[in-house]
């Protein structure tokens, strides 16, 4: 640490921690690693080092370290207080910065210990969700909720830019001009994708107690070359993490129904299993049954998590018996 602080003495103008911080990093990565080979993992994720303006952050763990006051933050070894664009959505003792750069932006993410949150406890008692690519989330209860078009609509102007990049010469001004508006494009995709998932997912553990969803496999299904693009602009993986974090925050539960739960193929009237292929986007039973493939889905599922959730009324009986016996 001394040697790096001699030889390159403007990584401390910012605070004397963050080179800290950067070696801790690294010791906790390879521990980790040795970690997981030691308990033969089959992946066990060799550290991956950062490149120069990808992923550009750095951490501040020392609440000494930088202040927050309104709108306006202070940094250890600078003069002046940066502006900032909002102020703490939360009042508590702040305990961690982290200030990245992205497409040109920066952003800083604070940790704080606070005791105002609010929740917000769902009055609904359980739903189904259905996951689609014509329809972002199709709920049990009828409600539809749309695709996010965010990388279809600015796709032409995406392939005009990065076509734009491919012409400039490496190393210029030029490129490096053609590469920042590349990488704004793909930041307001991402934003704009983030922000229909979030919605979604606040949504659902606002109003829900019981979320059902599937357990997709997305690493799967973008093989098919015909919906991978689709597949990944929905971001089902990251739309279930959301959910589950933000259940474990409200005292929601998740039931993730079983890969080969036949929830399009099975009628959610009487319980008979049809073919269903793709094209067939209508439920039609023998029963007398009629319902959209997506709706018929997502009611399949809500009564999945209901049943999931049912105690095992044999098991409960078998421990009564048990248990009297003991007592005689």
């Amino acid at each position: 640490m001394r040697v790096l602080r001699v030889e390159f003495p403007w990584y401390a103008e910012v605070s004397s921690r963050v080179t800290r911080n950067a070696i801790d990093d690294l010791d906790r990565a390879f521990k980790n690693f040795f970690r997981r080979v030691k308990a033969k993992a089959k992946k066990p994720g060799y550290p991956v080092f950062k490149k120069k303006d990808v992923n550009d952050s750095f951490a501040m763990r020392e609440p000494s370290k930088f202040d927050v006051e309104g709108r306006t933050l202070r940094i250890e070894k600078l003069s002046t207080r940066i502006d900032m664009r909002q102020k703490l959505r939360f009042t508590g003792k702040t305990k961690q910065a982290t200030i990245s750069k992205k497409a040109g932006k920066y952003y800083i993410s604070i940790l704080a210990v606070t005791e105002d949150y609010n929740p917000h406890a769902p009055d609904k008692e359980s739903v189904g969700v259905d996951f689609g690519i014509k329809s972002l989330a199709v709920l049990s209860t009828g409600e539809v909720l749309p695709e996010n078009q965010s990388l279809k609509k600015n796709l032409r102007v995406l392939k005009r830019r990065q076509r734009n990049l491919s012409r400039k010469v490496k190393g210029s001004r030029r490129r490096a001009i053609a590469k920042l508006k590349v990488a704004k494009l793909h930041q307001r995709i991402g934003n704009q994708r983030q922000a229909t998932l979030h919605e979604l997912s606040d949504k659902l553990t606002r109003e829900f107690k019981v979320i059902t969803i599937e357990d997709l496999t997305v690493s799967g299904m973008v093989k098919n070359h015909h919906l991978a693009r689709a597949v990944s602009d929905a971001g089902f993986a990251e739309l279930r993490r959301q959910i589950e974090y933000k259940a474990e925050l409200r005292g929601v539960k998740v039931v993730i129904a079983d890969n080969w739960f036949p929830s399009s193929k099975m009628c959610h009237a009487c319980g008979q299993v049809h073919d269903m292929p793709l094209s067939k986007r209508e439920m039609a039973c023998d029963c007398g049954s009629t319902v959209d493939r997506d709706l018929n889905a997502a009611l399949n599922l809500n009564q999945y998590g209901l049943d999931a959730l049912k105690p095992d009324l044999k098991r409960a009986s078998e421990s009564c018996k048990t248990v009297s016996l003991l007592a005689a």
